[in-house]
């Protein structure tokens, strides 16, 4: 195999794995909310990142340029992960081949392609994906800089790959354990190396200060939702990161066959996938809590790397390396199914935001209006709003201030509802559940002012949703 295959095959199989389906599930809550951003100028959206998502803003500044060029449709708005995640293969079979050999790197690329977690996470408009090429392009960057030491270039590319990864998601950071211990075990006593190395980290660190800053102020609003962590926690985010038990088991088994290989590479491979959880794990048991699968999938690159050595130790054919690629695939097929259908990216029975916007599009009349529950924040409105035409304009009789008029993503609702209708003939009502009467899913105030001049026309049920159509009486 020429040096091109080695990383083409596996961003190949995970390119074709991770666009298969691609479009067909329903945007979940967190991707509607990237669409909603990508849909904002930049100017906004440096403006909204500052009271929220801070940590985030220079994905959404690149979906909003990607999305300029290819539209928002699901597909167009998952892509940029799904190519992410065929970098991040291509990074782990080079690091698989400089610290195990060719075979290790091949297998390890392919591993990688075939893990739930990354074909769900390829699936998804957030920027998971970007992560984890980031984590797995600095590791490789690092090695290479570790080659030649002496080279400022080098140093200079592995300080610009550890900016990227803090720009994707402050937590990968930790990644710096595993890089910490390669140092100490490649470079002891050369000089050079380290003083490259703590000079690349404190530049790639020092750019990252403001995103630091605003996630800081940022944090209680952001995370305050994850549970703090229990002993069992450490166990049970494996099934959840490789997104299926089996999963989990078949690449832990597989990667502590590699204990045999090279020690250096082992433990750095080793610390880079298992000390992050361990330290975020720690953490979490202060004020705030990190500890969330979703989070930790950055250590998905090293694992796949550790793995793909022990499957090379292992076999010694090509057929038997395709028979364990077969297996695997077979053990997770039915995970692999599950997230490509409609609710894939929700619950089973989930909101089905595209069937509540053709409901409203069939009996659409010009000059309807719209009110949702502001409870449920903006998920419900974003993705009615998302799947309905975009020439087809509902006013939110209940909306003062909208989330981009206020820079943020949470929108201002009228203090007074009654004096916010204006006549409107019909409103269409979109809430959650199956409430017998809808009405019961506002608040009083906005119950009341509905109740007082409007009655139910008829009610349609979408899966998690009731469409109701509000005539005019009064």
């Amino acid at each position: 195999m020429t040096s091109v295959g080695l990383w083409l095959w596996p961003s190949v199989v995970t390119l074709v794995v991770a666009t298969y389906r691609i479009g067909e599930p329903l945007l979940g809550r967190d991707e509607l909310t990237s669409w909603d951003m990508s849909g904002r100028s930049t100017g906004q959206v440096l403006a909204t990142v500052q009271h929220v998502d801070g940590v985030l803003g220079a994905y959404y500044l690149i979906l909003h340029g990607w999305t300029s060029l290819f539209g928002d449709s699901a597909t167009a708005l998952r892509m940029p992960s799904a190519l992410a995640m065929a970098g991040a293969a291509a990074c782990v079979a080079l690091i698989g081949q400089r610290l195990f050999g060719r075979r290790a790197g091949v297998a390890g690329g392919v591993l990688f392609a075939l893990v739930p977690g990354v074909s769900r996470f390829a699936h998804e408009a957030r920027p998971y994906g970007l992560v984890m090429l980031a984590v797995a392009l600095a590791a490789l960057l690092l090695l290479r800089a570790l080659d030649r030491p002496d080279s400022p270039w080098r140093w200079a590319g592995y300080a610009l790959g550890l900016a990227a990864v803090g720009l994707f998601h402050l937590l990968a950071l930790t990644c710096l354990i595993g890089h910490l211990v390669l140092m100490a075990l490649r470079a002891r006593r050369e000089r050079r190396a380290w003083w490259g190395f703590c000079l690349a980290v404190l530049v790639g660190l020092a750019s990252l200060v403001p995103v630091v800053l605003l996630g800081r102020a940022q944090t209680v609003r952001q995370i305050w939702w994850i549970a703090k962590p229990t002993a069992w926690s450490l166990i049970d985010i494996w099934p959840q990161v490789f997104y299926t038990a089996p999963c989990a088991g078949t690449m832990i088994l597989l990667a502590m066959v590699a204990c045999r290989q090279r020690r250096d590479a082992v433990v750095f491979c080793a610390v880079s996938a298992v000390a992050p959880v361990l330290l975020i794990w720690a953490v979490s048991h202060g004020d705030i809590s990190y500890f969330y699968f979703r989070y930790m999938l950055f250590t998905l690159p090293a694992f796949a790397v550790l793995a793909g050595a022990g499957l090379a130790a292992a076999t010694r054919s090509r057929p038997a390396l395709a028979s364990v690629f077969a297996a695997l695939a077979v053990l997770t097929a039915q995970e692999q199914a599950s997230m490509r259908e409609q609710f894939g990216h929700y619950w089973p029975g989930g909101p089905d935001f595209a069937a509540a916007a053709q409901t409203i599009q069939k009996y659409y009349v010009p000059g309807d209006a719209v009110a949702y529950p502001r409870r449920e924040e903006e998920a419900i409105s974003l993705g009615v709003r998302y799947y309905l035409p975009r020439a087809l304009k509902l006013r939110d009789v209940f909306l003062a201030q909208s989330p981009t008029e206020r820079n943020d993503l949470a929108a201002t609702e009228c203090p007074e509802p009654a004096r916010c209708l204006r006549d409107e003939k019909r409103i269409w009502l979109v809430v959650r559940g199956n409430e017998t009467d809808p009405l019961n899913a506002l608040t009083a105030y906005q119950s009341a002012a509905l109740r007082a001049h409007y009655t139910l026309s008829g009610v349609e049920r979408p899966s998690g949703l009731a469409v109701a159509l509000l005539v005019r009486t009064s």
